[in-house]
């Protein structure tokens, strides 16, 4: 995964059991995964560790190089004196105004709302026709990117500070290189939602598991919800792949392990 261009990250707390003080305390899945965009199979990859630190983030990536897709969380801010390029997500800046359009049907909201579904539409088109997306973001794109711009600057100085409007904007403003980044090439993605649709089943499944044993056992658990996650990004049942592994798993020679990964096979 490490050698493609560009990269989504992203991460979601889980609850990890505290022995001797009856009681759990807060871990993390860290979640990475390929970008849609780029060529070979998906590959999504959970990592476990203790806290939000943004240096679990630099560990994991070692030395990789390219474009980073992530939300305004802090702790990945210093990847990006490193080399790496970061490229905001326009669904959280959407769900900004989202938001406050569900509260109070704000017609100032509703404008940015429309905005935003302009650009996804261009977006639709483009990724219908790969061969002219590049061409596309630039003719349509890029334009309707500025004008929003503009549009979130005017609007900016009739608002109250502090507002719920306010601070949508703000969002928006603040982070406006990233979240236009995707706009100058024909690879990057609009948005992180390819992670977080990832991290959807770790969100409903804790619900049901509760919280992990221990450290190792939220590594290994990290372990298995890669494979399975990959596996499903490349059309396989993951309850179907885990029982023709572990079938075949005994009397598999460990130099074609890599084989029996949920990939499909190399042409």
């Amino acid at each position: 995964m490490r050698a493609r261009p560009v990269l989504h990250a992203d991460e979601t707390p889980v609850a990890q059991l505290d022995p001797g003080k009856g009681k759990t305390k807060r871990a993390y899945l860290w979640a990475y995964r390929g970008n849609n965009l780029d060529a070979g199979p998906p590959i999504a990859v959970f990592d476990y560790q203790l806290s939000r630190s943004g240096s679990h983030a630099q560990t994991f990536l070692q030395e990789w190089q390219g474009d980073l897709v992530v939300d305004d969380f802090k702790g990945y801010k210093s990847l990006f004196s490193k080399g790496i390029a970061e490229v905001g997500c326009m669904a959280h800046a959407r769900r900004k105004f989202f938001d406050l359009y569900a509260a109070n049907q704000s017609p100032l909201a509703q404008q940015a709302l429309e905005m935003i579904g302009e650009l996804y539409e261009i977006e639709k088109r483009a990724r219908a026709s790969p061969g002219e997306c590049e061409a596309l973001r630039r003719k349509e794109t890029i334009p309707k990117l500025q004008t929003c711009h503009q549009w979130l600057l005017e609007t900016r100085v009739t608002v109250a500070d502090n507002s719920a409007l306010a601070r949508a904007i703000d969002y928006s403003l603040r982070r406006w290189q990233a979240l236009s980044r995707f706009a100058h090439s024909a690879n990057l993605p609009i948005d992180n939602n390819a992670i977080e649709n990832i991290i959807r089943p770790i969100a409903v499944g804790r619900k049901n598991w509760l919280f992990i044993g221990s450290e190792r056992a939220g590594r290994r658990a990290a372990a298995i919800q890669s494979l399975f996650a990959t596996a499903k990004l490349n059309g396989l049942d993951p309850a179907a792949w885990l029982k023709d592994t572990l079938e075949k798993l005994p009397a598999w020679p460990h130099r074609r392990i890599d084989e029996l990964l949920p990939l499909p096979p190399p042409l």
